[in-house]
């Protein structure tokens, strides 16, 4: 499932990123795809924002995950409460990695968007 969700992730980044070049190509005057292409930096920079925030969250699951740690091994919980609390950590760390993958993969297509709609802007 998660080779799924990232796959997803790129496809509708690629479709996206398709869109976009289709979209600067078919604009045959300077100022419309100028107008579009500003539109989609705007759309990309808000998407970007949320990417980057993203990362602040996961860097304060992790700090959650050290401290979980730290306190669960201070507590001395039964073997049975110590599986299950190694089970969640395990599970939540996982969620935390395919999160920071997914948004690598957002922001690298976004990056190459950035720079299809600069070259349409610049070259007339």
């Amino acid at each position: 499932m998660v080779f799924l969700s990232y796959l997803n992730r790129f496809i509708s980044n690629f479709v996206l990123l398709a869109v976009a070049y289709y979209s600067l190509n078919a604009m045959d005057k300077y100022q419309q795809r100028a107008i579009l292409a500003f539109l989609i930096l705007v759309y990309v920079a808000m998407r970007a924002i949320s990417a980057l925030r993203s990362f602040n969250f996961f860097h304060r699951i992790e700090r959650l995950e050290k401290e979980a740690r730290r306190l669960g091994g201070l507590l001395g919980l039964g073997p049975e409460e110590s599986l299950v609390r190694r089970r969640i950590i395990t599970d939540v760390s996982t969620i935390r990695r395919s999160g920071e993958m997914k948004s690598y993969i957002d922001l690298m297509f976004l990056l190459l968007i950035v720079l299809i709609c600069v070259a349409k802007i610049v070259t007339d």
